[in-house]
């Protein structure tokens, strides 16, 4: 059994008079692989924050295991009191630790050690900060947000060298291709709870469609048992009092329970403005280039860009992907070529940087620019707590200042100011950044919905893929491709247009040991047949020499028996897997009896083999069935 590392057991916090959390509970053993989730302000951070040592609960037991080395990467990196890059970096080794393995990551994600940490751009402070929190070879590793403010390439590095730790990985993020490919358990924080499931981030989803659908049957028995109940009493309770008294505090408690009930908070409500629709061109570049002190930042291209096309632009910082997108939209002029941009253009931008937002101004104010308490949607005025509940903000919120919100909390503000404005021309640059997965799902469902045209910067590779219709990508030294799709038909596309790579000696005398072994069975063949073999009819698979041709082949009473028996078996199973699926989602088992966790983890993916193989099994039946049967 592998070793416990940390747990967090029980815990309780309050910010102000609302609980944050109640009863969260959390184990971490050596070699996992857990990811958290849950949506904005459901207290990923402070857990995180607790599990480090640095929030204490107001209740709860914290235990890390004396020997374990505990690393801890916070959203918001703070290098006060270092003066270079490598001090920050050197601070975080121990006596025994490599300080030459340290320097090397540090100079992989791009730094030399020479730099004043006090003028580091976002996404120089994230990588020095992820250099700090791999310095000391931790044997657990707490990340919060950790691919914020990287580009593609330093997210694919980070990602392998996680996925290559022997470390145990507690890990907050929205990139949802980062949580698939590194998580092998799920905690997932919902309402102060903590529901843990024994599955990476890739099966998350449709288990928590599943509870919160469950929720909402029981909230409905609940409802109905009130509803009858309160007939009863209005029936006339009186006559009975003394021997009905328990029905009347059993509708007590139920009425308590329902009012003490914390209901999921809804789905954000997202619709862009409509403007009048755009000329069928948006934007036609024609040789366009931009040097800057020596350095083409854009050498010479040309795009078209036609109504409701939807364009992401990808590349490593530094590439010149806000150049490019000034270019495109006017906003910068090129040193040759010409960009001209088509009629009745209304252009939006979204600039997740948040440079325009006042921290003192008030919620209110920032979504109607001060000037009343009205928000004009489509033409319709609505008042300014109504769109707000539209982005999950409380309408106690309107005067709260900008600078109390939560990262989260201001996208959705840059958002909803954003979407109020008419347009046909949406700009959005970094737009996931700090947003949850479930508001991240219903931008991408307003996007697919938008009669407009789309230009997306991002590194978010799962958003890229499910938004855009084709990719422009840096391919260094100032030269942009674009590619049809999104980022995955990129890569796809660039491996088939890659050179390929030199064999080493060892592989090319491999090679021609091949070649001259096939040249052989070659020559051998024809000088039996005196005919070059037919390759194709070669591959082609010969008729079975225990059917003789002109008969059907007839299922077996074996086939027969089991095609009529597997539905039941697979029924059973997946019976059995809901039951078992409940047993695991209780949060406080794994501390309160790891051997029955253990247990009923090993029985889950007995079933789940179990299950797969008789679907397949079932399936392979039923298509025989179907071609013996004509």
């Amino acid at each position: 059994m592998s070793r416990l590392l940390l747990t967090l057991d029980d815990i309780h916090l309050r910010f102000g008079a609302d609980p944050l959390l109640e009863g969260a509970s959390m184990a971490v053993a050596e070699g996992d692989r857990l990811c958290v989730v849950g949506r904005n302000g459901s207290g990923k951070s402070s857990l995180l924050k607790v599990a480090a040592g640095l929030l204490q609960p107001d209740g709860g037991t914290r235990f890390a295991h004396p020997e374990a080395r505990i690393s801890y990467l916070a959203q918001e990196a703070d290098f006060a009191g270092f003066a270079t890059s490598a001090e920050v970096v050197e601070s975080a080794l121990g006596p025994l630790d490599d300080p030459r393995r340290a320097r090397r990551r540090l100079e992989v994600l791009g730094l030399t050690g020479a730099e004043d940490p006090a003028h580091l751009s976002g996404g120089e402070a994230r990588r020095l900060a992820i250099a700090r929190a791999l310095a000391g070879e931790p044997d657990v590793l707490l990340l919060d947000e950790p691919t914020n403010h990287l580009d593609l390439p330093a997210i694919a590095w980070l990602e392998k060298e996680i996925g290559s730790l022997k470390a145990a990985v507690v890990l907050i993020s929205h990139d949802r291709r980062f949580l698939e490919t590194l998580s092998r358990t799920t905690l997932w924080l919902d309402r102060g709870k903590a529901r843990r499931i024994e599955q990476g981030f890739g099966s998350f989803e449709a288990w928590r469609d599943d509870i919160l659908e469950q929720e909402e049957a029981e909230r409905h028995k609940l409802d109905r048992r009130i509803a009858r109940e309160q007939k009863w009493m209005h029936g006339g309770v009186t006559g009975r009092r003394k021997r009905n008294m328990r029905r009347v505090r059993e509708l007590a408690g139920m009425r308590e329970q329902k009012a003490e009930a914390r209901h999921l908070k809804g789905d954000a409500v997202m619709q862009a403005s409509d403007a009048a629709e755009s000329g069928k061109r948006v934007i036609e570049a024609k040789g366009i280039s931009k040097t800057f002190d020596g350095h083409a930042v854009v050498k010479p291209f040309s795009i078209r860009i036609a109504r409701g096309d939807r364009l992401g632009i990808v590349g490593p910082n530094g590439a010149g992907k806000t150049t490019l997108l000034k270019l495109l939209t006017g906003e910068l002029a090129p040193d040759t070529g010409t960009i001209q941009l088509g009629t009745n253009l209304e252009m939006v931008t979204l600039d997740q940087r948040r440079d325009d937002l006042d921290p003192e101004c008030t919620l209110s104010d920032a979504l109607t620019g001060g000037r009343s308490d009205q928000v004009v949607i489509n033409g319709q005025a609505r008042h300014v707590t109504a769109y707000m509940r539209d982005f999950l903000f409380d309408a106690d919120q309107a005067r709260t200042p900008l600078r109390v919100l939560s990262g989260g909390e201001r996208a959705r503000v840059m958002l909803a100011r954003s979407l109020a404005k008419p347009a046909n021309l949406l700009i959005l640059d970094e737009p996931t950044n700090d947003l949850d997965l479930e508001t991240l799902d219903l931008l991408q469902e307003m996007l697919a919905g938008f009669d407009g045209t789309l230009l997306l910067v991002s590194h978010d590779r799962d958003f890229i893929d499910r938004v855009v219709t084709s990719t422009l990508a840096s391919d260094g030294d100032g030269v942009w491709t674009e590619y049809a799709g999104g980022y995955s038909d990129m890569i796809a596309q660039k491996a088939l247009t890659a050179p390929p790579k030199p064999m080493s000696k060892r592989e090319a005398k491999a090679a021609a040991a091949s070649a001259a072994t096939a040249g052989a069975t070659v020559s051998a063949a024809v000088s039996a047949s005196g005919t070059a073999p037919n390759h194709a009819a070669s591959t082609q698979a010969a008729p079975s020499a225990s059917a003789p041709q002109g008969t059907r082949r007839k299922l077996t009473f074996k086939e027969r028996h089991a095609l009529e028996t597997l539905p039941k078996e697979i029924e059973t199973l997946a019976r059995e897997l809901a039951d078992l699926e409940k047993k695991i989602a209780d949060p406080a088992l794994y501390t309160r009896d790891r051997a029955a966790f253990d247990t009923i983890s090993t029985r889950i993916a007995t079933a789940k083999s179990r299950q797969s193989a008789a679907e397949d099994q079932w399936l392979e039946l039923e298509m025989l069935r179907a071609e013996v049967e004509g």
